[in-house]
């Protein structure tokens, strides 16, 4: 098995400053903004959902 692999960012603020958390698997913590965030894989798309998806074009048709 490989290691899993780590956000390079904080998602609010953008710095590298982040350690894992001891919340559990996923969650991370920015030292920078004092915040703290959980990640989680939910899965593979199936080729062209993100391009046919309603959240991505706005709803519009």
């Amino acid at each position: 098995m490989s290691e899993r692999a780590a956000p390079f960012f904080c998602p609010y603020c953008g710095d590298e400053d982040l350690r894992p958390s001891e919340e559990g698997h996923g969650a991370w913590e920015c030292r920078s903004c004092s915040r703290g965030f959980r990640l989680k894989f939910l899965g593979l798309l199936a080729p062209g959902t993100a391009a046919n998806s309603p959240a991505t074009d706005g709803g519009t048709q």
